[in-house]
């Protein structure tokens, strides 16, 4: 039976260290910059970060705030180690100091202490005992240093390593294709609804969505048949239940297959059987109804589906449910609903209250195309496939995520061998 060795954090490491203390300058153009708020499971969201200049990338290179290939990122300030990736290539980017860099030396595969670092054993010790503060918890990175894992042989670790990153591999894959083919139907809507390039020679007219093609017809959500409701949750929230049937938050309505399972409450069947709203059957089209900043409110939506985040599931009273009975057309009204008109629209009404949100009278005051106009109905049946390929890969990738999760801590504790595991799959 191999001996797996131990070896302190600092030992396996020829660097610890985080980004930036300073923050540069943000522009609108330049080298990324990123915080620990920037970061996804396996990588950087580049929507939402900021760019500085070469001046300052300069500066951050000097005093080596880059990643380099190989290097494990950790989310070191709030949410501590809930994000942590392998950087896959070394690019002109900095990172800030709320992001932690562990470079391996030799002794150590890159992806291997990554996957140390997220087991249970590993992350319960760090949050236990090299974490501080309270309002905004952090890593102390001396601390993190004196860590003592444990490590077997490079050939062991590899063959760990292909295990799990076949896993991850094929969940990140999964997400590639579901941003392509959002992308596709993204493009089609805003050729066929925004720049109506297949009415260009035909006659357009002023309306309160401003020029659009004659032929089209248009009305108010409130003059198509529709059912718009809110589900609720019980008095005195639900902290205290672990278990039972899922309930869905305004927090978990980000965009088709962006579900974060960490942020999961529940309620009681009891309690579910007992409501007559809210129960999510899929398909239709979920709304962000309220909260954010005094003043600032951004719309937000989703779609579930094909028992994809739950096989059942009920909305809170932060969560609209938007259903005109037609699965093709609430998938039209998931993109329809992103356009300039409808988030400016949104967004004004949802900034005048002191809790920023909107009610069923917001909704139903927008203007949409009709359900019965022959190019919506044509975009529907085509953009309704790729969403239900979108709602298949994502339940796919949340079936391999807990098969890894299971493997995860068992493969390093070794609890369970490389070949045993390789037999099995």
């Amino acid at each position: 039976m191999e001996e797996w060795k131990e070896y302190k954090l600092k030992e396996i490491c020829q660097k610890i260290t985080d980004g930036s203390h300073s923050s540069p300058k943000a522009q609108c153009e330049g080298y990324p910059m990123f915080s620990v708020k920037d970061m996804l499971e396996y990588g950087f969201d580049y929507s939402k970060c900021k760019y500085i200049s070469l001046e300052d990338f300069l500066s951050l290179k000097q005093n080596d705030c880059i990643p380099q290939k190989g290097d494990i990122l950790v989310a070191k300030d709030g949410s501590y180690l809930k994000q942590i990736f392998v950087c896959k290539e070394t690019k002109d980017e900095g990172i800030l100091s709320s992001i932690a860099i562990f470079r391996p030396n030799k002794l150590v595969d890159s992806y291997f202490l990554c996957y140390l670092l997220k087991s249970p054993e590993v992350f319960n010790y760090i949050t236990n005992n090299c974490v501080s503060g309270s309002a905004l918890p952090r890593i102390v990175l001396k601390d993190f240093k004196e860590v003592t894992l444990k490590v077997p042989s490079r050939k062991t670790q590899e063959g760990i390593v292909s295990i799990l990153k076949s896993l991850d591999d094929k969940i990140e894959l999964n997400r590639r294709i579901n941003d392509n083919l959002e992308q596709q139907a993204q493009a089609l809507f805003k050729s066929w609804f925004v720049d109506f390039e297949p009415f260009r020679d035909g006659e357009f007219v002023d309306s309160e969505l401003g020029m659009i093609p004659k032929c089209l017809k248009i009305k108010k959500v409130s003059e198509i048949n529709h059912i718009l409701e809110t589900g609720r949750r019980p008095k005195g929230g639900v902290s205290e239940i672990n278990s039972g049937i899922p309930s869905v938050g305004a927090e978990h309505v980000k965009g088709i297959g962006k579900y974060d399972y960490s942020k999961t409450k529940y309620i009681s069947e009891d309690y579910a059987s007992s409501l007559k709203t809210g129960k999510v059957n899929g398909y239709e089209l979920l709304i962000y109804k309220d909260g954010g900043k005094p003043g600032f409110f951004i719309p937000n939506f989703s779609i579930f589906g094909e028992g994809y985040p739950f096989e059942k599931c009920y909305l809170n009273e932060h969560v609209f449910k938007l259903d005109f009975g037609k699965k093709g057309f609430n998938a039209f009204c998931y993109f329809y609903f992103q356009t300039d008109y409808v988030m400016n629209y949104l967004n004004a009404q949802g900034g005048k209250a002191a809790i920023p949100g909107i009610n069923r009278q917001d909704i139903e005051n927008i203007l949409i195309f009709t359900p019965d106009n022959e190019i919506v109905i044509k975009f529907s049946e085509y953009v309704l496939p790729l969403i239900k390929q979108i709602l298949f890969n994502c339940k796919e990738s949340r079936n391999l995520a807990e098969l890894r999760d299971t493997l995860l801590p068992r493969l390093m504790s070794g609890e369970l061998k490389v070949n045993e595991i390789e037999t099995k799959l």
